[in-house]
């Protein structure tokens, strides 16, 4: 009977915790064990996933572990079917990852949580400033592990009229293979997120580098949502964190989200946001970046489906959806 009877209770348990995925009860009756995944140790998003995991792990009660994955096109799939609880991914590979299979269909969004700012980079001896300075100059294309990328370079690209047509291509599988090839003399610039150590890097390397504004005229701007819809520019300022701006500048930006399943449970979400909302300073503390998480920002107005427990909480706490 005992046995039975202790079955029972930890089935009730269960039960009563707020599961969402295979990752299951573990531990303590009161706190589920929830996956949130996301890039490698070393990444802006690392960072801001373990910023996310520590808050809600310590002020909500929500035992959080960070699951390092290959690549964001790799957790989207994951997340969708429910094998890890929560993940993190730029918008341009959130939406790849909806449009590309049916699995996804069951991918719920939570909520924008920091902006990814990135760009080219030349050498800054180069004279090339604005974007059609890059016309027929070698770039890094192809991105055969990242395949959005080329997507992101020609968002930028558009803004001055240019596609990569316009550009001499150097084929590359990834990001850190561009930088490198950049220091080797092998590309002319490169795409970096803002803040990167890559950048960094070719920056002591090359004797300084500097970031290649995009131009931002109404007609341009449209010209660059025509290639990606939730694109959008924002204003870099000098900083010892950003390595490259030498005035204040525009570079291109993507929001990155937070995701989980449909089956996640809608009291999980609001539980989630709310922890996130009420302990910012505790995440920043952790990941700088996520200094752009705000509450007037969260909601962001797409067509991917948010779970409803987020919209529960955007109801509740009277939040309007902010375009792009």
């Amino acid at each position: 009977m005992s046995g039975k009877f202790g079955t029972a209770i930890r089935r009730g348990l269960f039960s009563a915790t707020l599961a969402a995925s295979a990752f299951g009860f573990a531990g303590a009756a009161s706190a589920q064990t929830m996956g949130l995944a996301t890039m490698q140790p070393g990444t802006l998003a690392h960072t801001a996933a373990s910023a996310i995991a520590k808050v809600l792990k310590e002020k909500g009660n929500l035992n959080t572990l960070v699951q390092a994955t290959a690549g964001e096109s790799v957790l989207i799939p994951m997340v969708a079917r429910g094998e890890i609880d929560l993940g993190i991914a730029n918008m341009l590979e959130t939406v790849d990852g909806i449009e590309s299979g049916k699995l996804q269909n069951d991918l719920r969004i939570i909520g924008s949580i920091y902006i990814l700012r990135t760009g080219f980079f030349a050498r800054k001896d180069s004279g090339m400033t604005k974007v059609t300075d890059l016309k027929g100059k070698r770039l890094p294309t192809g991105y055969s592990a990242m395949r959005t990328l080329d997507r992101v370079s020609l968002a930028i690209l558009a803004t001055g009229g240019m596609s990569l047509s316009d550009v001499k291509a150097v084929p590359v599988p990834n990001v850190l293979r561009g930088g490198d090839d950049f220091m080797a003399g092998a590309n002319d610039a490169f795409l970096f997120s803002f803040g990167g150590p890559k950048v960094r890097e070719a920056d002591a390397t090359v004797g300084g580098v500097r970031a290649i504004e995009p131009i931002t005229t109404p007609e341009a701007i449209a010209a660059s949502q025509k290639v990606f819809p939730y694109g959008y520019f924002v204003e870099m300022k000098p900083s010892p964190v950003f390595v490259g701006v030498p005035q204040p500048m525009q570079t291109y930006a993507l929001d990155y989200v937070l995701f989980t399943n449909a089956k996640t449970k809608d009291e999980v979400v609001y539980k989630i946001l709310d922890t996130m909302v009420k302990n910012k300073p505790d995440m920043v503390a952790v990941a700088p970046i996520m200094n752009d998480f705000s509450p007037d920002s969260v909601y962001r107005k797409h067509e991917l489906t948010y779970h409803p427990g987020a919209l529960k909480y955007f109801q509740d706490n009277k939040l309007q959806p902010k375009a792009y």
